[in-house]
């Protein structure tokens, strides 16, 4: 009786990332999806967009946008 098999046993199954599950990303510990991440950047990006018309938003919220994006990247969201 050998212990040896000729079917070689397959990887485990990668699971893909899920930055909200503190296991897979310790930047998120608080398992925070998208939505409710970075409130403050979120809510003064906003309030920038509803400030200024579309043709002036996108050059005046330009630093607002840069700053959300910042805080959810620190957090271990791939945006």
């Amino acid at each position: 009786m050998a212990l040896w098999s000729p079917t070689p046993t397959p990887p485990p199954a990668k699971v893909p990332y899920d930055p909200t599950d503190p296991k897979q990303n310790p930047l998120n510990p608080q398992g925070l999806k998208p939505c409710c991440a970075c409130p403050k950047t979120k809510s003064a990006r906003d309030d920038c967009f509803l400030k200024f018309d579309a043709s002036e938003a996108d050059e005046n919220c330009k630093a607002l946008v840069q700053e959300h994006l910042a805080c959810m990247r620190s957090l271990g969201f791939k945006i």
